[in-house]
């Protein structure tokens, strides 16, 4: 449903036969998402609808996480961004926040060994300072260990607001120009996108939101310019490889413009 009511003025493009394909995917290399980002959403509604608590509802979203950073990975995606932690997500009751934090904690405990065998550069985006030391540490010591990974690009947005970003940035450059480092005529979208969190990452492709709901609640605004949307009903914890599949095919089915024309228009 979500497809055809935010297919936009997708069309189907004609087929690249001589770029080979994607492993699991009909989709030729050259027409893959470079950066996909993904809202994490439903997993209190998945644990809702099976009577569990909200707790068993982000454990079981954590294990879906681990499938679907494998599956990026094996497909070819250079850069996947995840939103697993807002910075409007304080406002949550203490004993959620808490539990959600220790898990953080335990996946990266469980799963940086597998992650950094898997060839996986982890990256943390977003403001650090709420976090505790040991928190910070694990993060560090993450983003350390797979620094040289040339695998998938996997940023995990934690503390993370998109506006929040965006005054970070523009404070940065502001210090630059009354430094005298730059001039503001020197400010430029390159220029700015280089002190965004994301900083080195291609602009996102592909903005999925799991669980039904239709907006993007602060999440890679400046990013996500010309990404293009797939929603989708399914809540995080039942979100598969193969849905996962199903949403890059349909990006690779639509024509992007970029605010202009094509040569068949």
């Amino acid at each position: 449903m979500w497809r055809k009511l935010f297919g936009g003025d997708a069309e189907h493009k004609p087929p690249s036969s001589k770029e080979p394909a994607s492993p699991g995917l009909s989709v030729p290399q050259n027409m893959l998402p470079r950066h996909i980002a993904i809202v994490m959403d439903g997993n209190g509604r998945w644990a809702t609808a099976k009577g569990s608590s909200r707790s068993a509802g982000h454990e079981a979203g954590a294990r879906t996480l681990k499938r679907i950073v494998r599956a990026a990975s094996d497909m070819g995606i250079e850069v996947l961004t995840v939103y697993a932690f807002s910075t409007e997500n304080w406002k949550r009751p203490h004993r959620e926040i808490d539990f959600l934090l220790r898990l953080f904690d335990t996946f990266l405990k469980r799963e940086i060994d597998e992650m950094h065998k898997e060839n996986v550069c982890i990256r943390f985006i977003g403001r650090r300072d709420r976090f505790s030391d040991r928190f910070l540490a694990r993060m560090e010591d993450a983003e350390r260990r797979t620094a040289h990974n040339t695998g998938v690009h996997f940023n995990l947005a934690a503390n993370y607001g998109s506006q929040d970003e965006i005054v970070r940035a523009v404070r940065k450059l502001a210090t630059r120009v009354a430094e005298g480092e730059i001039r503001p005529e020197d400010i430029d979208e390159a220029l700015f996108s280089n002190v965004l969190d994301t900083a080195g990452d291609p602009p996102v492709d592909l903005f999925i939101r799991t669980s039904g709901d239709l907006r993007l609640s602060n999440f890679l605004l400046w990013q996500s310019a010309y990404a293009e949307l797939y929603f989708t009903e399914t809540h995080w914890p039942d979100f598969t490889p193969e849905e996962l599949k199903r949403a890059i095919e349909n990006f690779a089915g639509r024509k992007r413009r970029f605010g202009g024309l094509t040569t068949e228009e």
